[in-house]
């Protein structure tokens, strides 16, 4: 069968000459209301009190996320804050709201900027940014001391109307207070000491921030890689390398001094000791050798020729086993013949 196309088109237009899925232009919504014009007085004013009623409504209700909180200015002027959900507020020109993000946590970046963060994180490091993080810290020295602040808004008021620009406030407080601790300790305790520089940084930082009521509550200060600036590294690196080849030889002298020392100790001691035992056993022997004497004396002094010719014989007993081959010559002997004969085994003794 063969299609009639004109009268195909002519199903495809509506009566009022547009698509059947198309929806009205302007000229077309334009001719309705000159139509309702004509049916019903006033019908135009109608139409345009119905619209405004409808973006007035629109107005007077707005949703708070959940992460935030609303705050509600009339004519300019703090009134409340509303809670997350849907919420009721006076028309558009009476009052206005502002929506605060509480539970986000906000990060400001000292000595460098993320481009792209991720597995391979991504870094953007120019004059402007380093210049941020060169500190002179206490002992004359340049450090690059490149950190990030977190923080969340805890008093939206004060965040909102107490300072002008709270985000340059937050970043000129952040760097005079990082600068002031750092100021405060040498080169080797900024580059080894991280976590305690950055905590000793937040608690400055946070109560410079609850002097300027920021309505700010720093979550953590996070120190990166330190360093001393590029062009002095090597020779930073040199003294470092010095300090520890100093540091290894005071260790090895502390091990040979915890060696030698002790030993050295011990054998005084033991030699005092020896000492002393010798001197106790020489001042024991002398006492009983005195009082021994004293003995001998006192029972000499009541016998004293018995005791003369006790230690006599004594002493005699002690003499004679020493002396060797003895010869006893009776001194009335007249003859020299029996002289003769001494040497032999048949001579006297």
């Amino acid at each position: 069968m063969a299609w009639d196309w004109d009268k195909l088109q002519q199903q495809k237009k509506g009566p009022s000459g547009g698509g059947s899925g198309a929806p009205p232009g302007m000229d077309e919504i334009l001719e309705r209301i000159k139509g309702l014009k004509g049916k019903f007085p006033g019908g135009a004013w109608i139409v345009v009190a119905l619209v405004a009623l409808f973006f007035i409504g629109a107005s007077c209700l707005y949703t708070v996320a959940v992460d935030e909180v609303g705050v509600v200015q009339r004519f300019g002027k703090f009134t409340r804050t509303t809670s997350p959900g849907l919420n009721f507020k006076l028309p558009r020109g009476i009052e206005t709201v502002r929506k605060v993000k509480v539970r986000f946590v906000f990060k400001e970046e000292f000595g460098f900027r993320t481009l792209e963060a991720g597995v391979r994180t991504r870094y953007a490091s120019s004059s402007a940014y380093r210049s941020e993080a060169l500190m002179l810290t206490g002992d004359l020295n340049v450090a690059v001391v490149p950190w990030i602040v977190q923080y969340r808004i805890n008093d939206p008021f004060k965040f909102l109307f107490k300072v002008h620009n709270v985000r340059s406030t937050l970043r000129d407080l952040s760097e005079s207070s990082m600068r002031l601790v750092v100021g405060d300790r040498s080169i080797n305790e900024v580059i080894s000491k991280r976590e305690e520089i950055a905590s000793a940084a937040k608690e400055a930082l946070q109560k410079e921030l609850d002097e300027a009521e920021t309505g700010i509550r720093v979550s953590t200060i996070e120190m990166k890689r330190t360093n001393v600036p590029e062009p002095v590294q090597p020779s930073f690196n040199e003294v470092n390398q010095a300090t520890q080849e100093k540091e290894k030889v005071i260790y090895q002298a502390r091990e040979q001094y915890n060696k030698i020392i002790p030993a050295a100790r011990g054998q005084a001691e033991k030699t005092i000791k020896a000492a002393e035992g010798y001197a106790l056993g020489r001042v024991n022997r002398a006492k009983g050798d005195a009082a021994r004497f004293l003995d001998l004396f006192e029972e000499y002094s009541k016998a004293t020729d018995v005791t003369r010719r006790r230690l006599y014989l004594e002493t005699m007993h002690d003499i004679f086993p020493k002396l060797g081959k003895k010869y006893i010559v009776d001194s009335e002997q007249k003859n020299l013949l029996p002289l003769l004969n001494l040497g032999t085994a048949g001579g006297g003794k």
